[in-house]
This record gives C-alpha cells, structure tokens and sequence, in this order.
C-alpha cells in the first residue's frame, strides 16, 4: 500500500509541476461520413490535430482529409454533446481562413481561445459570455470527447466528415498507469 502511495504521490508531484511550467496539451479527431450524425456513406477520410499551449492560450489546429464527395464550404467545431462520442450539439467555434472548393487538402490555423471573436455568438452566449468561460467549457469538451469537428461540402451541407475530438494522453502517462494497474493487481494476489 504504502508503494502505490508513494507513486500517486511521483503523478501528482509531475503533473503538478508540468501544469505550472505550462504545457502543450494535445487532442486529436478522426474523421469519417459513418460518423456523421445521420451517418454518411462518403468515402471521404480525415485526420485532426489540436494543440493547446496553456501559457499563450493559443491552440494550432492542424487538419487533412481527402476523397470528399462534395467540394468543401466550410468547417467548424461543434460542443457540448451530452454524451461523449455520439450526438450533435452547435457550433462553438468556426475554422478560421478555411478554403472552399477543395475534395483533398491539409488546413493549419492557430487561433486566439481568449478572444471573442473565436467563439460562435451563441456559443459565447451560452458559456458565460467571456472567452475565458467559452474557452473552458470547449477545452474541457475537447478533454472528454464531448466535441467534435465537422468539414461540410456541397454534397453533404450538414457535414460530410466528422470526428470526435479527445486528448491525447501525456507522453508517459500511460505508463505512469500502467505500472497503478501493475501495482493494484500485485496487491490483490
């Protein structure tokens, strides 16, 4: 016992120290016609990373798809679902220089999650009506798979791929856990 409190001691020393040094905190979506909501059958494929510097408050969005059907019109990242991976919720925050026409392409925008011109009117509204509030209601969203990005065509104007956005876990981490896991299971044999 006294070891696996002395690990959760190790975790909570590190990640306190980590978020007081600030971090990039990393999300990712996967993005597809059958997980559109109806579900689609565009043959169309898509990737998505999010990083989120915590001192800057700046978060790099990176996206590429290919094989859409339609031709893009615009994208955006809806929230807050009621449950995490299903469900369809409004748009929080629009996909800024987005380009229009394209079947195949990579997109890479860093936007500002402090200013208001980030958020949706409504979104704002609904979250407190700063960005700082919308800022934490649509990172934790993204924390917990409660948000998805959403790429519309001519096709498919209510979207042609989407992908629940969640977080990528820390480098190390998941050993961290595992070797909890390890520990727990010891002490139960």
């Amino acid at each position: 016992m006294k070891t696996l409190m002395n690990l959760a001691t190790v975790a909570v020393v590190t990640l306190t120290a980590s978020a007081a040094q600030g971090a990039i905190v990393q999300y990712s979506a996967t993005l597809s016609g059958p997980a559109e909501s109806p579900p689609n059958s565009s043959p169309a494929t898509g990737s998505a990373t999010f990083d989120y510097d915590t001192v800057t408050n700046l978060l790099t969005m990176s996206v590429s798809f290919s094989g859409l059907v339609g031709t893009t019109t615009v994208a955006h990242i809806h929230a807050d679902t009621a449950v995490a991976g299903t469900g369809t919720a409004g748009v929080a925050s629009g996909l800024t220089s987005w380009t229009t026409g394209l079947q195949s392409g990579s997109y890479t925008s860093t936007i500002n999650m402090l200013s208001t011109a980030t958020y949706g009117s409504a979104y704002l509204a609904a979250h407190g009506g700063t960005a700082a509030s919308a800022a934490t209601d649509l990172l934790a969203a993204m924390s917990n798979g409660r948000a998805y990005l959403n790429l519309h065509s001519t096709t498919y104007p209510g979207g042609e791929i989407r992908g629940f956005i969640y977080q990528v876990p820390a480098p190390g981490m998941l050993s961290l856990v595992g070797m909890c896991g390890l520990l727990t299971r010891r002490r139960r044999s």
